[in-house]
Parts: structure tokens; C-alpha cells; sequence
């Protein structure tokens, strides 16, 4: 047997125990290290910020959802069921994706400019079903009282949060609805106003899942 025969045998087994012992400690006990710490230290986070109703998850803390009808014959867009809190317009990345009004499948803004009649208009026709919508016998609501998270999408298109000036603005109607005082659905939408994190960053908000999880047990109370 030549010397480098004995080389080369003994270069691939110094090579093959090196991948064994990376694949071991990179492919198995780092990952599980990893994930016992994220479950130790951070489990609600680790799984997916899940919100549970009833014993049974019903969505992410991070992912918006919609409360429409069930789809009429010959719709093609289904009208909003106006008993429950409404969140962001959910445009996606617009009509030339697969991902339209939380599918999920992507995410993305519709990448449409601060001038495009496009955008103009779905700017325009959202404020004009928000101000129809939320206007009940009592209230009238304005088009100047509808703030901008009421008829722009997020970034991603999947915002699960508006902003308290939103949610206040559809108090009146989920009380007429629900056949609820005002001063409960103001109280419940005070109860989930989150406010910025650790003071400075970013802007109040209202998780529009859990406050209707919420709206959903105060209505069964009722």
C-alpha cells in the first residue's frame, strides 16, 4: 500500500468524521438547544404569537384577519360584515398577485405612487364606504373624521392592528349592531389600546382580533 493511498484514506475519514460532528452539532443539538430556549423563555412568541378563543387558536397576534359575509352570487369581493370591528384595507400586493385580503401566500405593499389615480381612487372609495358605513341614526360620521389607516394598507398588507382614532371611529356603529351601549364599546376599545412600546416607539394601537374576541364575549353576555 502506497503512502498515498494511505494519504488519501486517511484525508477523507479526518473529512467525513469532521461532517459528522458539524452535522451534529450544527444540524441537531444547536437547533434543539435553540428552540428549548425559545419555548423556556419565549413560548407564545416561538409558536406564532397565537390568540385562542374558546379553547381553540383562531390566529397570530401578528396577522390581521377579515370579518366579511359569506359571498353573494355573482361577487367577486365580499362585503364587510359590519357587526365586527373592521381592520386595514388588505390590498396585498394588489391585483397582479396571488396574495389578495390575508391569503397569506405573500405579502407586500401595492407599491403604487403617492400620485397614481389607481391609488387616488381606492383612496377615495374606501373613505366613502367608511363614512357610509359608520354613519347609524345619532352619529354622522365625516370624511374628514376618517384617519389614514381606515382606507391605506400597511407595508405588509397583513396589519392586524388600526389605530385607536379607527377603532373609536366604529364605536358607534358596533353599538347599534350589537344592540350595546356606547359607553361599553368605547370602554372595550379603551381596554385594548396599547400603547407605544416603551413609550417612544411607535404609535398606540388596537390588535383587531382580540378586540372582537372581546366584542364577541361581551355580546354573548348581554
Amino acid at each position: 500500500m502506497n503512502n498515498s493511498f494511505v494519504n488519501t484514506a486517511r484525508l477523507l475519514g479526518a473529512g467525513l468524521r469532521a461532517l459528522l460532528v458539524l452535522t451534529l452539532v450544527t444540524g441537531v443539538i444547536y437547533p434543539l438547544a435553540v428552540t428549548g430556549i425559545a419555548q423556556g423563555l419565549f413560548g407564545t412568541k416561538a409558536n406564532g404569537s397565537e390568540i385562542k378563543a374558546d379553547g381553540k387558536v383562531v390566529g397570530s397576534s401578528l396577522i390581521g384577519q377579515q370579518y366579511n359575509l359569506p359571498l353573494k352570487k355573482g361577487q367577486e369581493t365580499p362585503d364587510a360584515d359590519l357587526k365586527w370591528f373592521q381592520g386595514r384595507p388588505a390590498n396585498g400586493l394588489g391585483t397582479n398577485s396571488v396574495n389578495t385580503r390575508y391569503k397569506l401566500i405573500l405579502s407586500g405593499a401595492t407599491n403604487l405612487s403617492a400620485d397614481s389615480k389607481v391609488l387616488v381612487k381606492q383612496v377615495d372609495d374606501a373613505k366613502a364606504a367608511v363614512v357610509k358605513e359608520n354613519t347609524v341614526p345619532g352619529y354622522t360620521v365625516k370624511p374628514a373624521d376618517v384617519p389614514a389607516d381606515a382606507v391605506t394598507s400597511s407595508g405588509s398588507g397583513l396589519d392586524p392592528a388600526i389605530s385607536p382614532a379607527y377603532a373609536e371611529l366604529q364605536v358607534h356603529r358596533i353599538a347599534a349592531k350589537n344592540g350595546l351601549s356606547v359607553a361599553q364599546v368605547e370602554t372595550l376599545v379603551r381596554d385594548h389600546t396599547t400603547g407605544r412600546t416603551l413609550g417612544f416607539i411607535g404609535e398606540p394601537q388596537v390588535n383587531v382580533l382580540q378586540l372582537n374576541i372581546a366584542l364577541k364575549d361581551l355580546t354573548a353576555k348581554h
